[in-house]
């Protein structure tokens, strides 16, 4: 039995809380939040002893951690659980400084733990599916990639002002997707950006509509569009064109109906937002987890993967900034 501490009894804490809820070889033995209510609530759900962090950190028991807390708070935690020989399951970005997550990776490498970036989209039933295809071949070469995300609201103001802005905080997904799909790191990188939706998001200095464009060694790109409005719900879908056919995954519909009249043809929206969308892919990075450190495996994405996801969105940030086409080297 894997022994698993929360950091983090917000949103996405209760969702990998309800995962190990289910899970037969892992459990949640311990949470820790800053607002004590929100620590309490987990706890009684899950059962789980209700810490601070640094008891956390010192009980021999708990075998490893989520960090779900704020991404400012992250290094502070990478660095403390390395030291107590805890394995790490750190939710995406592991900073907004690049120096930062490359000396959280040095810290964690010295001390031989496992460390798993969450990002959960190449747990997706779908896209993994789409990924084991392109492997096989399926397509022939890959040409071209399209990855399409879309909000269907802007996050709060407050939450802008810290999330490190779209690059950062929502295209960093799509960013890893691409290197996920494309089987090659980038070395060429283009973007632009507007503020077409809300007004208040332009004040903080961040964009609400962006594009990007990549280009490997080999030639192949990638287009990655981002938009924090999509008034038909969570729009989440790829598209790889390969030498001979294409493969694509479209929307999770919130039903399978579809209704034909006279009016014409009308099918359900999308999921409405990354919770219901993405809950399978939630399970499924969570299960891989546990599966690796019960197994000794390498667990994946790894720390590494963060990073060059984290290189690529500054990268991003700074061609939207100054319309320069950026090299890269990652």
């Amino acid at each position: 039995m894997i022994n698993i501490g929360i950091l983090g009894c917000g949103r996405i804490g209760q969702v990998h809380g309800t995962t190990l809820r289910g899970m037969v070889n892992a459990r949640a033995a311990a949470v820790s939040d800053v607002m004590p209510k929100a620590a309490q609530a987990l706890g009684v759900t899950l059962g789980a002893n209700v810490v601070t962090p640094d008891e956390m950190m010192a009980d021999p028991s708990i075998d490893a951690v989520i960090i779900g807390t704020p991404t400012t708070t992250h290094y502070d935690l990478i660095h403390a659980a390395a030291a107590a020989g805890k394995a790490i399951f750190c939710e995406k970005p592991v900073d907004l400084s690049v120096d930062r997550i490359k000396d959280c990776l040095a810290v964690v490498e010295k001390a031989d733990v496992p460390f798993m970036t969450a990002f959960n989209r190449r747990f997706d039933p779908n896209f993994a599916h789409l990924q084991r295809q392109i492997s096989e071949q399926a397509i022939g070469s890959i040409e071209l990639v399209t990855i399409m995300s879309r909000d269907p609201s802007p996050p709060p103001i407050d939450y802008v002002k810290t999330s490190g802005g779209i690059f950062r905080d929502m295209m960093i997904h799509d960013l890893d997707m691409a290197r996920f799909l494309l089987g090659e790191d980038p070395i060429e990188l283009t973007a632009a950006a507007s503020c077409l939706i809300d007004p208040a998001i332009g004040a903080v200095g961040d964009f609400d509509t962006a594009v990007v464009t990549l280009k490997t060694a080999g030639g192949k790109l990638c287009q990655i569009s981002n938009s924090r409005r999509a008034t038909y719900g969570y729009d989440q879908r790829i598209e790889v064109h390969g030498s001979t056919g294409m493969l694509r995954a479209d929307n999770m519909l919130e039903n399978t109906i579809e209704l034909s009249n006279a009016s014409g043809m009308c099918k359900a929206t999308p999921e409405p937002f990354f919770l219901e969308r993405y809950a399978a892919a939630y399970r499924a990075e969570m299960a891989h987890f546990v599966d690796a450190l019960t197994k000794g495996m390498q667990v994946t994405p790894t720390g590494v993967d963060g990073l060059k996801a984290q290189m690529l969105a500054d990268a991003a940030d700074a061609a939207a900034q100054d319309g320069m086409i950026k090299s890269l080297s990652l």
